[in-house]
């Protein structure tokens, strides 16, 4: 037990998502889970996974290089943390059939196993932290241990993540932040060109390059790390 208020207390003070991902192993490998993911969620939508902040392990044991689509695609079960507001075990097995995921009480037998640890916040769900592995201590002991852990992981991570992204925020232009405005009030690309005299491939790059400063995928993750930060108004 001193071990694990240890590493939980190594993970609140960690200046940096690999130390805490550091902490979170040493706990996590002995209890038999290789697999980790982190990652903040958006209930309103429907891809659930907003953005991933940790990937790690084979997940689909098929060397798949894994994003938010991937995995959500892949791994269904995620969506049971929107019906839930408790840690729950999974199982995957494989037949001929194909995949099948199931939440279980216990996780038993072949496959990989699972342990899912919802994450919520002062707005509800707020993404989650998944444990994996083929031989897993699937104790009530180490639920309750994994869900601490995995609670003050997501925390501190997100923390650094939302710090990071205030200071990557502040480089943008006024020209980007024009844009990400008029795209956050919903208004096409064509519109804001001619409302802004541009060309809509100048407006185009000015998305690109606001993704970029943001560390975002997507134009709609770019314009909520601004949101979050203040660059814009929600």
């Amino acid at each position: 037990m001193d071990h694990h208020l240890r590493a939980i207390l190594e993970i609140e003070k960690s200046d940096g998502l690999p130390s805490i991902e550091e902490a979170v192993r040493t706990v996590a490998q002995p209890l038999g889970y290789d697999r980790f993911v982190m990652f903040s969620a958006s209930p309103a939508r429907d891809e659930l996974v907003d953005k991933i902040y940790w990937m790690e392990g084979d997940w689909f044991g098929d060397g798949t290089i894994v994003d938010s689509e991937t995995y959500l695609h892949r791994c269904p079960v995620t969506r049971h943390a929107l019906d839930t507001d408790e840690p729950f075990f999974w199982t995957k097995t494989i037949s001929e059939r194909g995949e099948k995921y199931r939440v279980v009480r216990t996780p038993r037998g072949t496959g990989i196993h699972g342990l899912q640890v919802p994450i919520f916040g002062r707005t509800g769900l707020e993404g989650a932290m998944s444990f994996g592995g083929k031989r897993i201590d699937g104790s009530a002991q180490t639920r309750l241990v994994l869900t601490l852990v995995g609670t003050v992981a997501f925390h501190s991570a997100r923390r650094l993540m939302e710090a990071r992204e205030q200071d990557v925020a502040g480089n943008l232009s006024p020209r980007e932040r024009e844009v990400l405005r008029w795209t956050a009030a919903g208004r096409r690309q064509a519109d804001i060109a001619e409302t802004l005299g541009l060309s809509e491939r100048t407006i185009e790059n000015h998305l690109r390059r606001a993704r970029l400063r943001l560390g975002a995928t997507t134009t709609a993750q770019a314009v909520r790390t601004a949101i979050r930060s203040g660059e814009i108004e929600g």
